[in-house]
């Protein structure tokens, strides 16, 4: 968790980085950013900084080779931590490096903003941070003010709206040997190739491997394995598989700390399906390199999450849909010879 109610704004600077691939260049400015006044500032901060404030996720900077020296930001952020007097200089770096690595056509231009701040919180530590911004929407805003008895209305183009960060992360000073812990907004990531570049490209992170990280990646493994795979060796009505899904969820509302055995045997529940979920799992770690350990401590936090995604709704045709949260015992699942259709009997005991 991140906040910033003892943060202050040392020092920014501002460049734009243009599209490459589409011949358009970068423009760097020759010295910091001088603010005006504190409101300035405040809003600058609650623009860079309230994005953060619901980040559970943290990140190490790292590189393919393992080799973290050449991670070209893990560099930057060394720099400027070791020599502050270079901060602009890094800053220049910084977008020149951006627009290195942004190359695909359908990058969107913009302003890269390089912050320094001091007293940012994460996880209880206040801490010197390194932020490093991009701002590719603009939005068009309407003026009223008062004029000669009445109103005039005005707009302004090509502004930014402070409630909406395109692009940005947190390099705060600490864990320097694993890679700095990091935090990272990408709200044009869904679904665009073009948009992987933040993280992938430009910043090369890797997720902390720590108990949210943990329970997360368990609850999304068995999430789909209860969806994709256990049908290959099991006949399985939607509405046992919700079941399965309820129950798991379950375990790990109730549960302090995730066990695997014991997992297996409350929520699985049969020795086939379980030897088939642990085969499951191990495909899973071999195949994107992540170890998800027999034990861990739960995040309620990441339970939160899951649970989002999690499905209790069984969906018949575009008629009916029935919430399974409990006893899958109390609905049977049938067929009428007479009218060729499925049918679910539900049983209960009041109306509510």
């Amino acid at each position: 968790m991140v906040t910033y109610f003892e943060a202050s704004l040392n020092t920014i600077s501002v460049h734009h980085v243009g599209n490459q691939s589409q011949s358009e260049m970068y423009a760097l400015s020759d010295h910091p950013l001088v603010l005006k006044d504190e409101l300035i500032s405040s809003l600058l901060k609650q623009y860079f900084l309230a994005p953060f404030e619901k980040s559970v996720e943290v990140y190490h900077l790292m590189h393919s080779s393992g080799d973290l020296a050449l991670n070209e930001i893990h560099h930057f952020a060394t720099q400027i931590f070791e020599a502050k007097d270079k901060f602009h200089e890094t800053s220049e770096q910084i977008t020149k490096y951006l627009y290195k690595v942004a190359n695909h056509p359908k990058i969107k231009s913009g302003e890269l903003y390089v912050v320094y701040f001091k007293d940012v919180q994460i996880e209880g530590n206040l801490l010197d941070a390194i932020g490093i911004f991009k701002s590719e929407n603009k939005e068009t805003y309407l003026k009223v003010y008062p004029e000669k008895g009445g109103f005039a209305v005005d707009y302004e183009e090509n502004a930014i709206n402070i409630n909406k960060l395109d692009k940005g992360c947190l390099i705060f000073n600490i864990e320097k040997e694993n890679g700095y812990k990091v935090v990272v907004i990408d709200n044009n990531s869904r679904g665009q190739d073009a948009a992987v570049y933040w993280k992938d490209d430009f910043l090369q992170l890797k997720i902390r491997n720590d108990s949210y990280n943990q329970t997360s990646n368990a609850l999304g493994i068995y999430k789909n394995f209860v969806t994709n795979k256990i049908d290959e060796g099991f006949d399985m009505t939607k509405a046992d598989k919700i079941d399965l899904l309820n129950r798991s969820m379950k375990y790990f509302k109730e549960k302090e700390t995730f066990d695997m055995d014991e997992f297996a045997d409350e929520v699985i529940a049969n020795p086939k399906a379980i030897e088939s979920f642990k085969t499951f799992k191990n495909q899973y770690e071999d195949e994107f390199d992540t170890k998800i350990n027999d034990t861990f401590e739960i995040s309620n936090n990441a339970v939160k999450k899951q649970q989002r995604i999690y499905k209790s709704v069984l969906k018949l045709d575009k008629n009916f849909h029935i919430y399974i949260h409990g006893d899958n015992k109390l609905i049977e699942k049938g067929f009428d010879d007479d009218k060729a259709m499925n049918y679910y009997k539900v049983f209960f005991k009041e109306e509510a």
